[in-house]
């Protein structure tokens, strides 16, 4: 069974679909107003979409980039009425997700390692969900038949530590784990070692999520790094980094200041469901050209979902 198997579309979509209530609720409200009582797009109903877009945490220089595409529509169409407007609008967001290196990803399957595991170092500020998200991914890959190994090499604190223990015996995954304080290399070392030996098909490595010091993070991601290529050459094959949606342009500047630390690959961005902040997530991979990989609309283990910028366009503009 693949990874994406574990979802069908229909569950997906309602998902999906509550998840985001919040956002759409919002976003649909606010558009609905901005074009009430005209019949074609002008500079006035531009001018209202910038603020849906921007009061939708979809970001400033996102917004100006989707009004300028719809402008030069409107340009070169002569006229465009407002019943198309939301029609044109899902186009160019989604166009932009796209150019982004976000994707429909259907039947996605881990890439051939050659044998050895696919490593996934996982990256964040504490409480964005890194540890939930950590758990609830290793659950679907196990699910998907997958042999997964976790990695806690948040070693500065204690409850990080017990808290992926949990998950690994939540979701019966095998934990690497050393004594408080140890040097996170030599956790990250230790884990590939044993994936390594037991034929493990996936490791995902939890790091620390301290931001106060961007040199003192930025030389232990790269030592982890540079340790985990003694076991696996090519390793990690992907930084993911885990963003807290419902921060909507905080999250914004945690991404930036994570980018400059490591070469981040992916995103996964938490608790869209309580919070109607969801066009954070459209300015965050546009602006930083970062694709999002997944995202988090619930509690449940399936509410981590594989995000396909599509569904998400059309779930979001959806009229409830």
């Amino acid at each position: 069974m693949g990874f994406f198997d574990l979802f069908s579309k229909k569950e997906k979509k309602e998902t999906l679909d509550q998840g985001l209530q919040k956002t759409k609720t919002s976003v649909m409200e606010k558009l609905t107003r901005a074009i009430a009582g005209r019949s074609k797009v002008d500079d006035e109903v531009l001018d209202d979409l910038e603020e849906v877009l921007v009061t939708s945490d979809v970001g400033t220089d996102t917004t100006i980039e989707i009004i300028r595409r719809i402008e030069e529509r409107v340009a070169r169409d002569k006229y465009v009425s407002t019943a198309e407007l939301n029609n044109i609008l899902k186009e160019e967001i989604e166009n932009l997700l796209t150019e982004s290196g976000n994707k429909n990803e259907e039947n996605y399957e881990l890439p051939d390692t050659g044998g050895k595991p696919y490593v996934i170092m996982v990256v964040g500020v504490n409480g964005v969900g890194k540890t939930t998200t950590i758990g609830k991914l290793a659950w679907q890959f196990k699910q998907s038949g997958k042999k997964v190994f976790l990695g806690a090499a948040d070693t500065f604190r204690a409850a990080a530590v017990e808290q992926l223990c949990i998950w690994g015996e939540r979701v019966g995954v095998p934990v690497v784990k050393q004594q408080m304080g140890s040097d996170p290399a030599s956790v990250a070392y230790d884990t590939l070692s044993s994936a390594v030996a037991n034929n493990a098909d996936v490791v995902l490595i939890d790091t620390a999520g301290r931001l106060h010091n961007k040199v003192g993070l930025m030389n232990e991601l790269t030592k982890i790094k540079n340790v985990m290529k003694k076991i696996v050459p090519d390793a990690p094959h992907e930084i993911l980094l885990v963003l807290d949606g419902s921060t909507g342009q905080n999250a914004f500047e945690q991404a930036k200041q994570f980018i400059k630390a490591t070469d981040v690959t992916a995103l996964a961005i938490t608790k869209l469901d309580g919070t109607a902040k969801g066009g954070v997530v459209i300015g965050i991979s546009h602006q930083l050209g970062v694709p999002v990989k997944y995202i988090g609309l619930g509690e449940k283990m399936t509410d981590l979902q594989p995000f396909e910028r599509k569904a998400f366009v059309e779930s979001l503009f959806e009229k409830n």
